[in-house]
Order: C-alpha cells, then structure tokens, then sequence
C-alpha cells in the first residue's frame, strides 16, 4: 500500500479543532447560565406577583362591602351597635369590648395593633412593627334563611322600611316580618402583618375575623408579606344635598395616614363631616430564598414609609390598590 496517500490530523488541526470545540462549549454554558437565571428570575417575579394578586383580591371584596347592612347601607340605622368605651354588647366580646359591635368605625386603621384590635396576635406572632392594621366591618352578602340561624352567630336583621337590629341565636328580634326583611352575618376583620407565617423566618399577612359561632379566629392570608401600609381617601365636605354651597359632597378631597387626627375621634383635630370613602392599600412582598448576586438598589418610598435599599440579596414586589367603598352613605 502507498502510504503517500494515506492522511490524517496533524497536531496544529487538532489544537485547532479543541481550541474552536472550547469556544463553542464555553458559548454554550453562557447562553444555558443567562438562560437559567432569566428562568429564575421570571419565575421569582411571577410568584410575587401572584401572591400580591391573591392579597389584594383577598382585601378587596371586604373593602368595597364595608358599610353593607343587607337591606341597607346607612350605620347609624342599625340598633345594637356599640363602641369600645360603652357597656357590652351582644355576643362572646373575646377580642377586646365590642370590636365586634363597634360599627360606627365601620373601616378604621392604625400604625398600632392594640389601637383598633383588642386580641393580640396567635403566638408567638406579633405585629411587624411600623406596619399598617385595617379593620373593616360589615354585613355578609347573602341572606340567611330562618331554619339555617345557629346559636352563637351575630346577625344583623334588617329592613328598608324600620331600624336594623343586631342580634345572636336562632331567632329574629321580635316585630320583624320575615317576608319583609333579612337575616345577614354581622362581619369583622382585622388585617395586620405578622413576623410569623407557615414558613420559618417568613412575615405573612394575616386577619382576625368573627367565626361562624361568633367567636374570634386567625387566619394567614399570605406568606412573604412584610409590609403593609394604608392611606384613606375622604370627603370633609358639610353633609347636606350635593348642590352649593356643598358641591363636592361625595367626593375624595385628600388621602391620610389612618393615625391622622381628622379621622380620630378621640382627637382634639377629629372632624365629624370627614368620611372614608376609599382605601389605598400597599403591600410589600419578598421572595423566600435569597438569589446569588441580587442586588436591590430600589429605595421603597410610600404612605409615611421609606425604606433604604436592602443588601439581603432577596428579591421585593411593591404594589399597591386603590379600593372605593361601594356602599359609603354619610348622613346627610
């Protein structure tokens, strides 16, 4: 055989063909990594966002329900209501004298927890501190038919034609007729961040709320939460019918922190004629796990909050909602 014709890779070809195989590799690792940490990235903020949905939805139904009756929207129609400072109410008073009852501070907000809930968080939880609580009370939607009433249950009995009443048991308050009015659960609850959550070492958003047998329970809404803060939209316009000298009656004249004495009735600068006629809500969520290399340098500035930038290396989701109460009738 001629080996003359015989032929094959010379050292400096395969050096070659290593040198162009490494490049190719290394090209190929850079788009896998990039990839992987978009993929990571995106999925980070999809949770975030989903969980900021899910907080928001969960608040929002309860907002826009505030100063529902069942037959009516007007409070101070409603007899049996009572404030913290009076003598007890109907039903089990577990969180606080007449939280329950306390339906002139129909939605009512504070930087303090004791100031607006009267049960401390479940242990070992606790408020995270400079946190917003909102508290908003009101009747359930649906009418209860008179053989589902249980003993225990608040109810709020209701008619267009006289005086709601609330009351306990299974029995509507005598000189009401069935046929002309309706039985609704008396509701209640209180948002706040807590420094605890199903997950160690996580905040999450949770509530108190009145149970079906009028007594009080806690609830987590959602894990990661670890900041809420509230403003409300009101009107300080005299009541009186929408025409001159009152034509903004019923409009939002400026949004205030839920301390601010306008909206304080235990406070020299209380305003009567203020009414809540919106919520603004923000939540401030942060992923479970740290990423290697995030650096955050957003400086969250909200409300009366102003965070420096956080050198934790977790990934944050600011969002906020504004919410109109549906059902705000002010006397007029």
């Amino acid at each position: 055989m001629n080996r003359r014709f015989q032929h094959g890779m010379t050292l400096i070809e395969l050096m070659v063909a290593l040198a162009i195989g490494t490049f190719l590799m290394l090209g190929a690792v850079t788009v896998f990594m990039q990839s992987r940490t978009s993929f990571r990235v995106t999925e980070s903020l999809s949770r975030l966002q989903e969980n900021a949905r899910f907080a928001l939805d969960t608040m929002e139904p309860e907002i826009r329900m505030a100063h529902f009756w069942g037959l009516t929207a007007r409070t101070y129609l409603i007899q049996g209501r009572a404030a913290p400072a009076a003598g007890a109410g109907v039903g089990v008073h577990d969180c606080g004298n007449n939280w329950k009852l306390n339906l002139n501070e129909t939605v009512e907000g504070s930087n303090t927890y004791a100031n607006v809930i009267g049960c401390a968080p479940a242990a070992p939880g606790a408020q995270v501190p400079n946190s917003d609580v909102l508290v908003v009370r009101r009747a359930g939607e649906d009418a209860i038919a008179l053989a589902a009433l249980t003993a225990g249950t608040l109810y709020i009995q209701s008619t267009r034609a006289q005086l709601g009443q609330i009351f306990a048991g299974t029995a509507i308050p005598a000189g009401y007729d069935p046929a002309t009015s309706e039985t609704h659960r008396l509701l209640a609850s209180g948002y706040f961040v807590s420094t605890t959550s199903s997950i160690t070492g996580m905040p999450s958003l949770r509530r108190k709320f009145v149970q079906a047998n009028g007594t009080i329970g806690e609830e987590e809404i959602m894990v990661g939460v670890e900041d809420m803060q509230i403003q409300f939209g009101i009107d300080t316009d005299v009541p009186g019918t929408p025409v001159a000298p009152n034509p903004n009656r019923g409009s939002i004249d400026r949004y205030v922190n839920p301390d601010d004495p306008i909206i304080d009735p235990a406070n020299g600068g209380f305003d009567p004629n203020a009414e809540i006629l919106a919520v603004r809500v923000w939540l401030l969520l942060r992923a479970a796990s740290r990423e290697n290399g995030l650096v955050d340098n957003t400086v969250y500035q909200y409300a009366d909050r102003d965070f420096p930038a956080f050198t934790d290396s977790l990934r944050r989701l600011l969002v906020s909602k504004t919410i109109y109460i549906r059902n705000a009738r002010p006397p007029l």
